[in-house]
């Protein structure tokens, strides 16, 4: 998405061990916008104190069913599972983006997409899986809304950039503001 929008940026791993850090906190009961938050800025926070002096994007995705926080798909089975859970039902997909500078975070921006998923039969669930799986399971939720997942909703409201991972409109009002994107 950045590359599409002409932002200048040096894509680097955080060096997290961020499944440890999201069992920490759903443990202790944290609310997928946190946690989508607190990822987020873990992982600028790191890189921005390797790098003082430039601006780190540190990002997340959460996606969430009431108080159910929706990991990857580890499976085939458990991406089934969890588009079973969500089907007919209305959940959400929560993007957080957090800039650090000199390792304090600068800007941060949350945003939250509703996604209602319509029900589906069986059929066509394995049919969806044969085509998207194992794409399907690096995704929150076993669906990726820029491909066939799309036959999964009947309604989206929200940023389709939020449910692609990243609010990347109030991402590049941002960086106008700094001067790193042409006003």
């Amino acid at each position: 998405m950045l590359e599409a929008a002409g932002v200048p940026f040096t894509p680097m791993a955080a060096g997290i061990d961020e499944e440890a850090a999201k069992a920490a906190l759903t443990a202790e009961g944290i609310s997928a916008r946190n946690l989508a938050d607190a990822l987020a800025e873990l992982k600028a926070t790191k890189l921005s104190r390797r790098f003082p002096q430039d601006l780190v994007l540190g990002c997340d995705q959460v996606a969430s069913l009431g108080a159910r926080i929706f990991d990857k798909a580890g499976s085939r089975e458990e991406a089934a599972e969890q588009l079973r859970a969500l089907a007919g039902e209305t959940h959400s997909q929560t993007s957080a983006a957090v800039i650090c500078e000199g390792g304090q975070p600068v800007w941060r921006h949350i945003d939250v997409a509703k996604l209602a998923m319509r029900d589906f039969s069986g059929d066509f669930l394995d049919a969806y899986l044969d085509e998207e799986w194992p794409a399907v399971g690096g995704c929150a939720g076993g669906y990726r809304i820029e491909g066939p997942g799309a036959q999964l909703f009947t309604r989206i409201d929200g940023s389709h950039f939020t449910v692609l991972g990243l609010p990347l409109l109030p991402l590049l009002d941002y960086l106008r503001v700094r001067g790193v994107m042409r006003a």
